[in-house]
């Protein structure tokens, strides 16, 4: 692939990304959504950061650990139980981060 190539490439890609993704700001009020599909969709965002979250909670490099003395996963719980508590999106933060700092420290 020469210069001209690559940026070619690069310009389709960054159309096709702001196109698809700008879409739904264009023509969203034009389109309707079925019911069920509206709240399935509301499970996405949850989805998502479990499928980011998760493996980072139970991997060491490419390697699944289920160890109970990994400060990560036991931040992770931690955090987990703050949030089903309080619902408070900041303090999960905050409290997960203290708790694998903490733990990183002792373990």
């Amino acid at each position: 692939m020469n210069a001209f190539d690559v940026w070619v490439s690069i310009v389709l890609l960054t159309l096709s990304t702001v196109i698809t993704r700008c879409s739904f700001f264009l023509f969203g009020h034009a389109v309707k959504l079925p019911s069920k599909l509206q709240h399935a969709l509301a499970y996405a965002p949850a989805a998502a950061m479990a499928a980011i979250i998760m493996p980072d909670l139970l991997s060491s490099g490419s390697v699944v650990e289920l160890n109970w003395a990994s400060p990560k996963l036991l931040a992770g719980i931690g955090g987990s139980v703050f949030f089903l508590v309080t619902r408070h999106l900041l303090g999960t933060i905050i409290v997960g981060m203290t708790l694998f700092t903490v733990l990183r420290l002792v373990l």
